[in-house]
């Protein structure tokens, strides 16, 4: 009998909130963030409904036409772009990345001037500015190559 009854509460759950399983238009997709700000202060009573609220968020993004352009610029991005991003962030200039060397090596790097970063440039970024050096080691990155 308890089967029974949790089928039947999810149901309803899933009736209340159709975007827990897809997302079938923008005003669901709005609904799903709304709902994870709600859940995300309590993250540790409600990790499982944010990962599979996270999971149709994803879906959706991944999918709908409104996000092509931005995933199509977020595909494109390299190595050098995460650095660019970062230096901005942290209003840096070419002369505030020791990590890297002289303002001439960084500038050459910056502007693919037949420089890339090395790992151990990655290496170094990624402690300094507290990121994984996996976000530098993208698939086909034409900003890393092995020293």
């Amino acid at each position: 009998m308890k089967t029974i009854s949790c089928i039947e509460e999810a149901k309803a759950v899933f009736r209340a909130a159709p975007f827990l399983s897809r997302i079938h238009c923008e005003r669901e997709y709005r609904e799903a963030l709304e709902m994870i700000d709600q859940l995300i202060d309590d993250f540790d009573n409600n990790t499982a409904l944010i990962e599979r609220l996270t999971d149709s968020i994803e879906e959706w993004e991944n999918s709908t036409e409104e996000f092509t352009e931005f995933n199509a610029g977020v595909q494109s991005q390299d190595a050098i772009d995460l650095l660019k991003l970062l230096m901005e962030q942290h209003g840096l200039g070419v002369a505030d990345l020791p990590e890297i060397g002289s303002k001439s090596l960084v500038s050459k790097i910056l502007n693919r001037k037949g420089r890339d970063l090395t790992r151990r440039h990655i290496e170094a970024l990624s402690r300094r500015f507290g990121v994984s050096p996996a976000l530098f080691f993208q698939p086909l990155n034409p900003g890393f190559r092995k020293p």
